[in-house]
């Protein structure tokens, strides 16, 4: 018998596959819902399924870390990117609502309102095998216990998914690993899930998956859904598996006075999971650059530029469609990257000159979020109908 489930006829046949893959950055999944929200559209008209479409009825695996992990879950069981922009802008304040002056040694947020609205959200009895998930799906945690990522997805195959362990995955309720995977320290205390109820030492302490090198978890994806040892075995090819990565804005420089003697530990702690959600953004996207055929992404280092193998040309920092898509050039995957750059020159270029790069960087910045709507939507323009490769990755579900 098949451990698919519910999902049988859309996964057990061998069939080009599509990921897509969400980083982590707070209240900037706003931004990041802005592209979803144009690719829905784009998607909605050519499958001709129209507002009952959703990015699950194209997308066989949706991965996200921290804020990411919100929206992949959201993607995952079916409710559209509008409504998730939507939501974010609904209870964005009450999930980041400040915490009483005498509790903020603790933590400076509480985690209440966001707990209960993910429980609203996902339901409160939703768990990882769930028929409410329409398509696979990826949850990037940091284990503080182990002291070791732990990317959690719903592969059937998975070693740690197998319906007869008492700690599988899969019996976790689907909010509190999303709860997990927004852990972020300082912002939120850390979240405690109970693996076995039987075995007090399967209890483990989880912090933001932003955390761990998987802030932008497109690489990791890939390589669970290619690699062996996660006995999905996709097949890998520019034809076969199509990699699409958003990002939640780049801001390398999150504090203007970084080096001004008014620093002190614990603004330096505030800043820090900003810096390093930064640097393993960067990294996986490089290497998705490198093994993979990147046909979109904008520069992000200056050595190695954009990718050479890109079907847009950049001219003056802003991205257009000229040349025909080349024939497969023998790379793993085809790969597309959409970040917006939160710098001046960047805003400026978009018309968007009157946004203040320190406030839309920040990960808490909940009156930024009009902001990060507007710098949403001139990233999404960068988003072709061309780059889904519909030639070759043209299969839509219901």
């Amino acid at each position: 018998m098949s451990l698919w489930g519910h999902l049988e006829d859309r996964y057990a046949t061998e069939r080009p596959r599509k990921l897509l893959a969400l980083d982590g950055g707070g209240i900037r999944g706003v931004l990041t819902l802005q592209v979803l929200i144009r690719m829905e559209e784009m998607l909605a008209e050519k499958s001709g399924q129209g507002e009952n479409f959703r990015l699950c009825n194209y997308f066989d695996y949706i991965g996200g870390t921290s804020t990411g992990a919100i929206i992949a879950a959201g993607l995952a069981i079916g409710k559209s990117a509008r409504f998730l922009s939507d939501f974010y802008q609904e209870v964005g304040p009450a999930m980041f609502e400040k915490a009483f002056i005498l509790r903020r040694l603790k933590h400076l947020y509480k985690s209440e309102p966001l707990t209960e609205k993910l429980k609203e959200v996902f339901g409160a009895d939703t768990t990882l095998d769930s028929d409410k998930l329409k398509s696979l799906l990826l949850v990037v945690t940091r284990n503080v216990t182990t002291d070791s990522p732990w990317p959690i997805s719903t592969n059937p195959y998975a070693k740690y998914n197998a319906p007869g362990r008492a700690d599988r995955n899969t019996q976790i309720p689907l909010w509190q690993l999303v709860r997990a995977s927004t852990a972020a320290p300082v912002f939120f205390p850390p979240e405690v899930v109970q693996w076995d109820e039987n075995d007090p030492s399967k209890a483990f302490l989880f912090e933001d998956g932003g955390l761990t090198p998987y802030n932008n978890p497109a690489f990791l994806i890939a390589r669970m859904a290619t690699h062996p040892a996660y006995k999905l075995n996709w097949s890998t090819g520019e034809k076969k598996l199509l990699v699409m990565s958003i990002g939640t804005g780049s801001a390398a420089t999150v504090d203007a006075d970084v080096y001004s003697g008014g620093k002190n530990a614990f603004s330096n702690l505030v800043s820090f999971p900003g810096a390093l959600m930064y640097g393993s953004a960067v990294d996986q996207d490089l290497n998705c650059r490198i093994i993979g055929r990147c046909i979109h992404g904008g520069e992000f280092d200056r050595e190695l530029g954009r990718c050479d193998t890109a079907i847009d040309n950049e001219v003056d920092d802003l991205v257009y469609r000229t040349d025909p898509i080349p024939d497969d050039l023998g790379r793993q995957f085809t790969y597309a990257r959409y970040n917006a750059e939160l710098s001046k020159k960047w805003l400026e270029k978009r018309g968007l000159g009157d946004v203040e790069p320190a406030k839309v960087s920040q990960l808490d910045s909940i009156e930024a979020i009009p902001d990060l709507i507007r710098v949403g939507q001139a990233l999404a323009k960068e988003v072709s109908i061309d780059h889904f490769r519909l030639d070759h990755f043209g299969q839509f579900y219901q």
